[in-house]
């Protein structure tokens, strides 16, 4: 096939019109197959009825004037031992609803769009020092039809989550996989068309409407994409022709036996250029603003996953998948050439260096990274009782070390709440009351650290169950004080970070971020500074992760100033005790945290504090 990053324009199903005659184009990669014919609704599924012809390239094409917008079809492969293959097609823009797995022939290119100040304004948007709030959601879960438990469509759910997240103040949704797949419980991260929105939620116009209006009301969109494996199913990429043509074709490469997939053989030109140009169609095609790459790490080492002995190294010592590197380092300096402003993020859980460097500096080139590191210990941490939070106190310090090599994202995913990892509610340690108190401490210490931010949907209001992608959301909760306290602590933390350029401008620079005092672990307290890029905002957080209140809590402090507590964690509006009432606080002179200046003041147990000066 070559490179030509808009190969979806001339594989797949296109309406045509030669020489005046309406109907439908079909072109197939079968580079290996005997023969190839296309059958479907209309030529009654006859596999002799529609032979293509086989170009030079291993493309196979028919012009069918019988073959219209809105009918399904598959391909069917002849292979060279002479079986008989029906295949979905790989770049088919629209799909039959599961469980049928037909393709279906679409025109997306004639879409209407109302975004264009939307787009004009993001070719010159600057990822770093702007704000970024991501709210992860799934679709299917997140609100279902009232009475009747169906999934909203997409349009149903362009409305309510627009005003949702315009409400909580949000600035980015994120849609967990969203290219066509076979089976609800792999939440899309197990693909079979990678050109077409899942046809679970509606059609590509429908698809495209909810992006647009999102645009219209200033909010982004994220997609999750996933290059890193894909469906081993009969009907998708999967031996396409009888042979691996997308996948390694040694077993020790090709497949992720853990995951139970097929993974790609990022050495071939035509599939680096099929996943590529994918990429390229949504951001393109459907004006996303993000491409968020799962499963980074398994794509970067040949052993990931292996044991010792089924691994095949390039060579002795080294376990880097080269093929693999070099299709990211590519995927990202065309992106950032063709579509500036679009933000790349890699989920990526490994020391690989240099993710988010300059391709031209020897890094990959991503945008962002999801802090997995940072993720694990401000988790683990919250389990622990109250002795061994003082023994394990630098697990909450330790993120600081490193935060500065890569351009991070701190993310409380839909991974951290599933397979008996709990809710993040039901992961705080001690009773049902403290952990209430806990989560809004542990909030207010993630707004403030340094980092992009994401929280899976549902969080937002301490959902007590796990998350199941087969139930919406536990809304009914807000009816619970508790939960509601949650939900305004967040939402009033969301404003908080909104309102002050010192949450967001300098994230990945020392100057924006100053421990005051990241040793107090006998009171399991931290207390840092976070500072605008030209310090006119500045706040100091104090989170205190003790069952113990502390009266008359003394903290040192960057300048002799009048220090105003702007948020409370305690407050009784959050379904706290309000210990603290008094607002201002004077900096005297008084040596603390080895500075000059200090004020006291009371610190209730499990709370934060947030003053600006």
């Amino acid at each position: 096939m070559g490179i030509y990053y808009e190969i979806y324009k001339e594989l797949g199903a296109h309406s045509v019109m030669p020489d005046g005659v309406e109907g439908t184009e079909f072109a197939v990669w079968a580079p290996n197959a005997k023969a190839v014919s296309v059958v479907g609704e209309f030529n009654a599924w006859n596999e002799n009825a529609s032979p293509m012809i086989k170009e030079e390239n291993g493309v196979f094409k028919i012009f069918l004037p019988e073959a219209r917008e809105g009918m399904l079809y598959k391909y069917c492969i002849t292979t060279e031992a002479g079986e008989r293959l029906l295949k979905a097609d790989p770049f088919a823009n629209a799909t039959e609803l599961r469980p049928g797995t037909s393709s279906k022939i679409a025109n997306i290119f004639g879409l209407r769009w109302n975004d264009r100040g939307w787009l004009e304004k993001r070719r010159k948007w600057d990822y770093r020092a702007s704000q970024m709030l991501i709210y992860e959601v799934h679709i299917g879960s997140w609100k279902k039809c009232q009475g009747s438990g169906k999934f909203y469509n997409y349009r149903e759910f362009a409305h309510g989550i627009a005003d949702y997240v315009i409400d909580m103040g949000y600035t980015h949704v994120e849609l967990m996989g969203i290219a066509e797949h076979p089976y609800d419980g792999s939440w899309g991260y197990q693909v079979t068309g990678y050109y077409a929105p899942t046809s679970r939620y509606g059609s590509p116009e429908d698809f495209a409407y909810m992006i647009d209006y999102l645009h219209q009301k200033n909010i982004g969109v994220i997609l999750d994409w996933v290059p890193a494996h894909f469906a081993k199913d009969a009907n998708g990429l999967a031996e396409f022709d009888g042979t691996p043509v997308f996948e390694y074709a040694d077993k020790t490469r090709g497949e992720h036996a853990e995951w139970g997939t097929k993974v790609f053989d990022y050495g071939k030109e035509e599939v680096k250029n099929f996943l590529i140009a994918n990429a390229l169609f949504w951001v393109e095609q459907y004006h996303v603003d993000g491409i968020r790459v799962d499963a980074v790490a398994s794509m970067l080492y040949l052993d990931y996953g292996k044991e010792y002995n089924e691994c095949v190294l390039k060579k002795e010592g080294e376990n880097y998948n080269l093929e693999a590197i070099e299709l990211l380092k590519n995927l990202n300096s065309v992106m950032k050439i063709r579509n500036p402003g679009v933000v790349m993020i890699a989920e990526e859980s490994s020391v690989f260096p240099k993710v988010t460097e300059l391709v031209e500096n020897g890094g990959l080139g991503f945008d962002l990274k999801w802090n997995m590191g940072w993720m694990h210990d401000f988790t683990e941490y919250m389990k622990m009782d109250q002795e061994s939070r003082k023994k394990n106190h630098y697990d909450m310090t330790f993120a600081s070390s490193y935060m500065y090599d890569e351009n991070y994202m701190l993310v409380i995913s839909h991974d951290e709440v599933v397979h008996l990892k709990q809710s993040m509610l039901n992961k705080m340690y001690g009773f049902m009351d403290e952990k209430y108190a806990e989560l809004r401490t542990a909030y207010a210490f993630m707004i403030g650290h340094p980092g992009k931010k994401l929280l899976f949907m549902g969080q937002e209001f301490a959902q007590y169950s796990e998350w199941d992608e087969n139930s919406e959301l536990e809304w009914y909760l807000l009816e619970d004080r508790r939960h509601k306290g949650v939900w305004n602590y967040w939402k009033d933390l969301l404003d908080l970070y909104k309102k002050n350029q010192a949450l967001y401008e300098l994230d990945f620079s020392r100057e924006g971020f100053e421990w005051i005092n990241a040793d107090d672990h006998d009171r399991s307290v931290y207390s840092f500074a976070r500072y605008s890029e030209n310090k006119e905002k500045k706040l100091l957080f104090v989170c205190n992760f003790s069952s113990n209140a502390w009266k008359n809590y003394r903290i040192g402090v960057p300048e002799a100033a009048t220090y105003k507590l702007i948020l409370n964690s305690d407050d009784v509006k959050y379904g706290g005790e309000g210990m603290t009432e008094k607002r201002v606080f004077p900096a005297e002179i008084r040596n603390c945290d080895g500075r000059r200046f200090s004020f006291s003041f009371d610190l209730p147990a499990y709370s934060a504090v947030v003053f600006e000066f």
